[in-house]
């Protein structure tokens, strides 16, 4: 429960009557000053606290002009907002569907604000209202309308079209009271009185309307969003037996309560009652999280640039890495790479005919015993290979790179006969 008391800020109370917080219409918070800009001894809370049961913040203004956002658990602002440059008397409605709704009576404007941050979403101009009577209602469609004295129903899509209804008797009728939500939550209940010596007249931006007295009125059920009208009566004329003939003689019409009492007997209604957790659900399904656009642009040609951007950096890339390796190949150029390569080409040559004389000598050695000048061969072959290896190790040296020594071989004799050696090792 929230309470505002004149002068001495907002308080918060469980219904138990344990207090929760309170809070005035300045904060200093981190070194700064928040709230009522100009006089800080005369300024305080004005409204009555209007509750956002999808955001959970409440929402009040003060006697400069300016409307908080605070958060329902602490009394921290959530935002300001300062509508003193367009009039100081406004009346503030929460719409349940991530929008809140100011609204000027005096200069007949309506503005919509995303209820998380206070930026100003629309705005549009509607008729005259009565200042006294001009609280906009809001179903769960998310349209808010207005009740205007040139005999017009304006409602606004959350969108911001604007819809104008009852106009076949507008031009000698008002209303005076806001329209009432039926159980539904989809469609409104509204009086439309025709008077006699409808006048008005506009000074400057402000359009004044003046009548004799009322002759009837005439009470419609309709749904802004399809602009279907359920049902309609007129007064004097027949109404439903709920309302006897005896009660409406005794006693003056008050539109207003006639209106509660309509709602409450779903007078003409063919739509099922919801809830009130259902109506909610409902509202607050349209308050979904937008993604922010940093881009308002030409999207289409920012997605050009973008995908020009991205192929000429690959081309880039490529560009470096062809003439990095260019580089690299002029470099070894210098110092003759072709005549390395051509003679290391020609010692694998070399070594590939080495082995393969070796894998037959081999297999000579295992069958029979080997002769002195087999030996002598085989011995010869080795040193070669040795040789080889030798010029191998400088040249690969000569090229930057090293490479582990051959292994000596030794040929073992027993009894001054030779042996039978496997060259494995080899």
């Amino acid at each position: 429960m929230f309470i505002n008391v004149k002068e001495r800020g907002l308080f918060a109370y469980m219904l138990n009557r344990q207090f929760l917080w309170s809070a005035g219409p300045v904060l200093y918070q981190f070194g700064y000053r928040q709230g009522c800009k100009k006089n800080i001894s005369n300024c305080y809370f004005t409204s009555s606290p209007v509750v956002d049961q999808c955001e959970g913040s409440i929402y009040i203004s003060n006697t400069e002009g300016q409307v908080y956002s605070l958060s329902i658990r602490s009394p921290h602002f959530k935002w300001i907002r300062d509508f003193s440059p367009i009039d100081i008397l406004f009346t503030i409605t929460s719409g349940n569907n991530g929008r809140l709704y100011v609204t000027f009576p005096v200069k007949a404007l309506v503005l919509a604000l995303d209820a998380l941050t206070g930026n100003i979403l629309w705005q549009s101009n509607i008729g005259p209202i009565s200042i006294k009577e001009s609280s906009p209602v809001v179903d769960s469609n998310g349209w808010i309308s207005f009740g205007s004295l040139d005999g017009f129903l304006y409602s606004i899509s959350p969108t911001g079209v604007l819809n104008k209804f009852l106009k076949k008797k507008a031009i000698d009728s008002v209303i005076q009271v806001s329209p009432v939500v039926d159980c539904s939550g989809y469609a409104l209940y509204v009086s439309q009185t025709k008077v006699k010596g409808k006048v008005s007249h506009a000074i400057g931006e402000i359009t004044y309307v003046s009548a004799l007295k009322p002759i009837d009125v005439d009470f419609y059920l309709l749904s802004p969003a399809t602009g279907s009208i359920y049902w309609k009566q007129m007064h004097p004329g027949d109404f439903p037996s709920v309302f006897s003939e005896s009660d409406l003689h005794y006693f003056a019409l008050d539109e207003r309560i006639f209106l509660a009492f309509v709602a409450a007997q779903k007078l003409g209604s063919p739509l099922l009652c919801r809830t009130m957790r259902q109506k909610l659900a409902s509202s607050c399904s349209q308050a979904r999280t937008k993604h922010l656009n940093i881009y308002t642009g030409n999207e289409r040609a920012m997605l050009l640039f973008l995908l020009f951007q991205t192929t000429f950096l690959l081309l880039l890339g490529w560009a470096v890495w062809f003439c990095c390796t260019f580089w690299r190949k002029t470099k070894l150029q210098g110092k003759d790479l072709g005549q390395f390569l051509e003679k290391r080409r020609s010692l694998q040559l070399k070594k590939k005919a080495f082995q393969k004389e070796i894998k037959q000598l081999e297999q000579k050695v295992g069958e029979e015993a080997v002769s002195n000048e087999v030996l002598e061969k085989l011995g010869d072959l080795v040193r070669e290979r040795k040789a080889y290896n030798g010029s191998s190790q400088r040249l690969i040296a000569w090229a930057g790179t090293e490479q582990s020594r051959p292994r000596r071989l030794s040929f073992p004799c027993m009894m001054g006969r030779p042996r039978v050696i496997h060259f494995k090792e080899v």
